[in-house]
């Protein structure tokens, strides 16, 4: 059945609308070798998480200019590892299908401006609405990226479906009030395969 009372689409980035999971997992694992952490521990809980909230965890004795420094470490090992990075199955089916029913749709990443413009770049996507973690005063599981792409589209988050392939990213989406759709047996309100279906169901 057509999902009814959609009026915006709001997709994650990394996983979900741009397939990036290799590049994201070696950026970690390196990242968990010079700080001395677990690389399994990390990958474990990274994904969808602002890059600050995952440094933090593993390094909870840095003092804030550290912690940023860290953080900052970790964006730079993915800024210019983009050569497997690709647009996800079913992208730009699902973003044809929006474009048709003239929804309004817009990206909501963890990721910092730069790192979010060169992969979707790299995925051959240009959104008309990007919500990078520099807009916001907390990042996911917290609401506010949702809320404030919403807000920016001019509709309800009530009225929005959020799409992620993570259990960090469906939190937000709930916290926002929006229906949410998970991607990679991520548990959500409605579960689907790959974009592909989505489309489908839009």
């Amino acid at each position: 059945m057509p999902l009814p009372g959609i009026d915006a689409v709001l997709l994650d980035m990394d996983g979900t609308l741009v397939e990036s999971h290799a590049a994201v997992e070696r950026a970690w694992k390196v990242w968990a070798a010079e700080y001395g952490a677990d690389p399994d521990a990390v990958l474990a809980v990274a994904h969808g998480a602002p890059a600050p909230t995952t440094a933090r965890r593993f390094l909870p004795d840095l003092d804030d200019d550290a912690l940023l420094a860290a953080a900052a470490r970790q964006l730079d090992l993915q800024y210019d590892d983009l050569s497997d990075v690709t647009a996800a199955p079913g992208a730009h089916e699902l973003l044809a299908v929006l474009a048709s029913r003239s929804l309004p749709w817009a990206v909501v990443t963890s990721a910092d401006v730069r790192l979010a413009k060169a992969r979707l770049g790299a995925a051959g996507i240009v959104p008309p609405l990007l919500v990078t973690v520099e807009d916001i005063a907390e990042g996911k599981p917290a609401p506010d990226g949702y809320l404030h792409a919403a807000a920016a589209l001019g509709v309800p988050p009530t009225r929005c479906l959020v799409v992620e392939d993570a259990e960090v990213g469906v939190a937000a989406g709930r916290a926002a009030g929006a229906l949410t759709a998970g991607l990679r047996g991520v548990p959500a309100d409605l579960q689907i395969a790959d974009l592909t279906e989505l489309a489908r169901l839009l």
